[in-house]
């Protein structure tokens, strides 16, 4: 029997939205009780606990399919060796048996400043694929089968991140579709290349404003990144490793 996602996948995603605010205005409450107020706003970009209800979304997603909880990797163990560098701390891994079976990055990123850290976003869940990727070549899993591998990004959906936005072309034309693309189209042409040219398996990209996200609403730019195609895809691969 076909394995489905849960019917109520879009309260679920709610949810993960919901304590994604919640957990950031309860941070930055802290932070001007202490005085230490983060002005780089490193914490919205990083996440942290913030994305906890996004990974236990993926958790069960991937319990749904029948797997056994204790093979889902949520807290603490979740380094995997590299290529380029020793290890990588990835958000959530599914390990059974000896075998890597899953590995999920979830990142965000709220304002003000997209500029700077659309690049490092970029860079970094491009060099995680790569050296992944490579580790496993050259046998770093073992007689793992391929993994799935999933990137997910949230997005705040403000001005700054929806404006059109110049680029420079100093000695070579840049590609059309980035042309007077705000950031948010940016991260959706990312995501959608990322699995494109085959760096992740799946790719999941949704926007929230701080306004009504706390009440757990969001958009999705793309229904081909939807968390609903992502949530098919992981729960379709976990799905042939029950037994």
């Amino acid at each position: 029997m076909a394995l489905k996602i849960p019917e109520n996948i879009e309260e679920m995603i709610g949810a993960a939205v919901s304590h994604y605010w919640d957990t950031r205005l309860s941070q930055q409450e802290k932070q001007k009780k202490s005085g230490k107020v983060d002005y780089g706003l490193r914490g919205a970009v990083t996440g942290g606990a913030q994305m906890d209800g996004f990974i236990e979304l993926f958790a069960r997603l991937i319990i749904s399919t029948g797997l056994d909880a204790h093979f889902i990797q949520r807290k603490g163990a979740l380094d995997l060796p590299g290529y380029f560098r020793p290890t990588k701390e990835w958000d959530l891994l599914v390990v059974k048996d000896g075998k890597l079976i899953a590995a999920i990055e979830a990142k965000s990123q709220v304002g003000p400043s997209f500029g700077n850290n659309f690049n490092n976003r970029t860079e970094e869940a491009m060099g995680s694929a790569l050296d992944l990727w490579t580790a496993y070549r050259e046998g770093a899993f073992h007689t793992s089968p391929q993994p799935f591998l999933g990137y997910f990004f949230m997005l705040e959906d403000c001005q700054a991140s929806t404006r059109p936005v110049r680029v420079r072309e100093p000695h070579f034309h840049v590609f059309p579709e980035f042309k007077g693309a705000s950031y948010m189209k940016r991260y959706e042409i990312f995501c959608r290349k990322l699995v494109l040219e085959r760096h992740y398996t799946a790719s999941a990209f949704i926007t929230s404003n701080r306004t009504d996200g706390p009440e757990g609403i969001f958009s999705t730019p793309s229904e081909e990144l939807s968390v609903k195609n992502f949530a098919h895809a992981i729960i379709a691969h976990v799905g042939g490793f029950i037994s």
